[in-house]
């Protein structure tokens, strides 16, 4: 791969698996000085890859437009020659991105891997390998590539966004405890008076301001209401629709606790200690990766049950068979480990 090449990488996947695949996006960059790579992205995540230092620029293909938003995509890349297409995707209908992209080398994944004849878009393929943690599974590109792996995370404020989180924790008289409190998928969730539990010891005990944040969705809205109802200590409700003030929030975060969701990965990469709850999915596969394994509260394994190989299957009932002792341990843990989990975030921190 010349270090001049223009590289497109195709991922249309939500803010979880956008944040896993940024070490390969800066992978990529390290060892093209001088090319360009640019990201094919949903409207969501793009506010997240646009400003990354990695990527030279973003195309936003909607996939809740159905196949206008393919016709339109072609439209606008009609001319655009890339001499690499990093496909990142395993699933049909996002590969016709891919398809559409006029490039002599499409990589993708094995067809093992590729799923619903994802694999017919590419002429090129890593080598099948087991499963394992889905930023490992985008860095097995790099190696295909001969590129070294970077693991490394950037999501850069703006001098607005800095002056706002600056203002915030001002604003503050304690270390903030960020709380997500749902996810997209209300089986991902865990029960809102068990966050109720948590909130009022991590306040009464450990003297942290507690905070929601997340997004506007109204069962989203239904569970804050509910913890905030069920709460023995002060909880502030932060959420709200914009993705980049929920960056510069978790930034401003001294923890974070959450279920497996995207906010909480942003978190992660943040290099906020991270508190995750997992029970419907795999950890091995869709945890913290090597950030904060340790602060991961498993309730989706069975005693004795090892993270090896990673497990695709989704344990739908097993959320709510957490209790929030294991929780409140993750916290005292983080808190042993990690000094910004104490006193909260310094001045000379900065976001990634």
């Amino acid at each position: 791969m010349l270090p001049d090449a223009r590289v497109a990488i195709v991922l249309l996947s939500a803010i979880g698996d956008v944040v896993h695949a940024f070490p390969l996006a800066a992978s990529l960059r390290a060892a093209l000085p001088r090319g360009r790579i640019e990201w094919i992205v949903q409207p969501v995540p793009s506010a997240l890859v646009e400003p990354h230092p990695a990527v030279d620029r973003t195309w936003i293909l909607d996939r809740r437009r159905g196949w206008r938003a393919f016709r339109d995509f072609r439209r606008a890349v009609k001319g655009e020659r890339f001499d690499l297409v990093v496909d990142l995707q395993i699933y049909g209908k996002a590969s016709l991105a891919t398809a559409i992209l006029d490039a002599p080398r499409k990589l993708g994944f094995d067809r093992a891997r590729a799923r619903e004849l994802n694999w017919l878009s590419t002429n090129e393929r890593i080598p099948a390998r087991p499963g394992d943690h889905v930023l490992e599974q985008y860095l097995e590109f790099a190696d295909h590539l001969r590129v070294p792996r970077r693991y490394e995370w950037a999501f850069p404020l703006s001098p607005a966004e800095r002056e706002a989180r600056r203002a915030f924790l001002d604003r503050r008289s304690a270390p903030v405890a960020a709380i997500v409190a749902a996810t997209s998928r209300e089986w991902k969730d865990w029960p809102a008076e068990r966050w109720a539990k948590v909130a009022g010891t991590l306040h009464g005990e450990w003297g942290y301001e507690v905070c929601l944040v997340g997004g506007p969705h109204p069962r989203e809205s239904a569970r804050a209401a509910a913890i905030e109802r069920l709460a023995a200590c002060p909880v502030s409700d932060e959420r709200g629709a914009d993705l980049r003030r929920l960056l510069w929030l978790l930034d401003a975060a001294a923890i974070v606790l959450a279920p497996d969701t995207g906010p909480y990965h942003v978190a992660v990469g943040l290099g906020v200690p991270s508190v995750g709850v997992f029970g419907a999915t795999d950890p091995a596969r869709h945890g913290p990766g090597r950030r904060f394994p340790e602060l991961v509260v498993d309730g989706y394994h069975d005693p004795g049950e090892g993270w090896r190989p990673p497990r695709r299957e989704w344990r739908k009932e097993r959320m709510r068979a957490i209790e929030a002792g294991p929780v409140l341990e993750a916290v005292e843990l983080a808190r042993g480990r990690y000094r910004r989990a104490v006193e909260g975030p310094t001045s000379v921190e900065e976001t990634g």
